[in-house]
C-alpha cells in the first residue's frame, strides 16, 4: 500500500501518485514519454537499463516488469547494462576508467542521452520505492 492516497489524476498507479501535482505529473510523463522511445539509443537498451537500475533502486513496481534479459544483449546493451550497474552500486561515482569503456562505445550524443535516462530512471524509481508503490495485480 502506498504512503498516500492515488489521485483521481493519471493514468498508470505511478502516475496517479503525481497527479496530486497535476503540472509536475505532466512535465513527468512528457519527459520520461522522450527518453524511452528510439533515438540515439534504442528503446530495448533503454528497457535493459532500465530492469537493471530496478534490480538495485528499491521499486518493487518497477522489478515487477522483468529483470534485465541477457540474451537481448548485444554489445552496446552489454556496455549500457554494465555501467547502469556501477552507477547505481557506485552512487554515481564513476572511475575514469569505466567512462573510458563507455566512450569507446557510444558517441558523446549518445553518452548524454544514455545519463539523461539513467538519472531520469533512478529518479522515477526512487519515487516509487519511497512511495512504496506495490506491483498491480492483474486478474
Amino acid at each position: 500500500m502506498t504512503i498516500i492516497n492515488p489521485s483521481n489524476i493519471g493514468e498508470t498507479p505511478f502516475q496517479k501518485l503525481l497527479g496530486h501535482n497535476p503540472k509536475v505529473m505532466e512535465a513527468w510523463s512528457t519527459l520520461g514519454n522522450v527518453l524511452e522511445v528510439d533515438d540515439l539509443l534504442s528503446a530495448d537498451l533503454k528497457e535493459q537499463v532500465r530492469r537493471t537500475l530496478a534490480e538495485n533502486n528499491g521499486c518493487e513496481y518497477c522489478k515487477a516488469k522483468g529483470k534485465p534479459d541477457p540474451d537481448a544483449f548485444d554489445e552496446k546493451i552489454s556496455v549500457a547494462v554494465g555501467f547502469a550497474e556501477v552507477f547505481s552500486k557506485q552512487n554515481g561515482e564513476i572511475s575514469p576508467s569505466i567512462m573510458e569503456v563507455v566512450k569507446q562505445s557510444f558517441s558523446e550524443a549518445e553518452i548524454s542521452e544514455l545519463l539523461a535516462f539513467i538519472c531520469f530512471t533512478t529518479a522515477q524509481q526512487h519515487f516509487g520505492a519511497l512511495m512504496k508503490l506495490e506491483p498491480v495485480e492483474i486478474g
